[in-house]
């Protein structure tokens, strides 16, 4: 059985109410003796006494525990975003209650409820981005929570973002500045913050150099790596292939390394490749990748700074969007080729 109070206190000698204000660290406050102070933790340690945080959570109503939502798990960069997320939580005294999506829309509605239910003291949410009506009930409820990554423009609330469609813009530039003109994407979930963002930088290089959009080189439907596997594959067999990628997420980028593999194209003599995400290991490719370097660490820092300060201010502060700049990392991943046409930007 559970070691209990009444357990501690018939131990050391004393009252229940002097063994829980001692094991609450509230000696000071009600005078307790060093010497009973002592009695109290040696019989503590002694039968192995471990507190009910959960109890003691619904007691105080607050449970010092935070969840985290997030899409895919399995995807490096939400991976490393929430290992930051649980080093600066548990720095700040917070455990880390994390649910996987899995990317589905149905299922982040019913994860965040079962967190709700635990009644945790507030939420980081990287939502999969399609609606928000959900998410719009918590700031109705005043809730605490830190949106991360994928956003809404309808909503008022705290959230740490990348300017996706920078990012996007200067990859498929870079690409356009070394003579590539038939430059494919492969994009993630359409109709999400991200997405829709680097869609656009990616559309909006492509018109300010005069290039034609082809809708045929816009590709893709989730950020997995099965989509950036079976678009390459689809997009080498066209009559007349791209020469460039630009792919969007970690996961498609994979997808899209193992396809190239497979048919025994070489990057970036066949074909130049620069991704949105910066795996750990892009540099150390036989082809260093050149790819838009998102800033992780202080995505997940400045998520539980916002959040933390959510809920000590209790709502009364104006919640604050911030967007972070990504970095273009220039590797060897895109071979500079004569262009059919000059290339020239439209003036500003």
């Amino acid at each position: 059985m559970a070691v209990t109070l009444r357990d501690i206190a018939r131990k050391a000698g004393i009252s229940t109410s002097t063994a829980s204000r001692v094991l609450n660290g509230k000696t000071e406050k009600y005078r307790i003796s060093q010497k009973t102070q002592i009695l109290v933790q040696k019989a503590a340690q002694q039968l192995a006494y471990r507190p009910n945080q959960l109890a003691r959570g619904l007691r105080l109503k607050k449970t010092h525990t935070i969840g985290l939502v997030l899409p895919d798990i399995s995807n490096p960069f939400f991976a490393y975003v929430a290992r930051i997320i649980q080093i600066h939580a548990f720095q700040a005294g917070y455990s880390l209650f994390v649910c996987n999506t899995d990317e589905n829309q149905v299922t982040e509605i019913k994860q965040i409820e079962l967190l709700l239910s635990y009644k945790l003291d507030g939420l980081i949410i990287m939502p999969v981005g399609v609606k928000y009506e959900h998410i719009l009930r918590l700031v109705q409820e005043h809730l605490p929570f830190v949106l991360i990554d994928r956003s809404f423009d309808e909503i008022d609330a705290n959230s740490v973002v990348v300017d996706n469609y920078s990012g996007a813009y200067k990859a498929v530039e870079h690409l356009i500045e070394n003579g590539h003109h038939r430059i494919a994407i492969i994009q993630g979930l359409p109709d999400t913050y991200t997405n829709t963002a680097r869609v656009k930088g990616y559309r909006d290089a492509l018109s300010h150099y005069h290039i034609p959009v082809d809708p045929d080189l816009i590709v893709g439907n989730d950020f997995r790596q099965e989509n950036g596997y079976i678009e390459t594959k689809l997009l080498l067999k066209l009559e007349t292939p791209p020469t460039a990628l630009f792919t969007t997420s970690d996961l498609i980028t994979l997808g899209a390394l193992q396809a190239i593999y497979e048919e025994h194209i070489n990057v970036p003599k066949d074909i130049s490749l620069v991704a949105f995400d910066d795996v750990d290991f892009a540099p150390y490719l036989l082809a260093p990748l050149s790819a838009v370097q998102q800033p992780k660490e202080l995505m997940g820092e400045i998520a539980v700074k916002l959040l933390i300060n959510d809920m000590r201010s209790k709502g009364k502060f104006d919640k604050k969007r911030i967007v972070l700049e990504p970095k273009l990392m220039i590797r060897k991943s895109v071979l500079r080729v004569q262009a059919s046409q000059p290339v020239a930007a439209l003036s500003d």
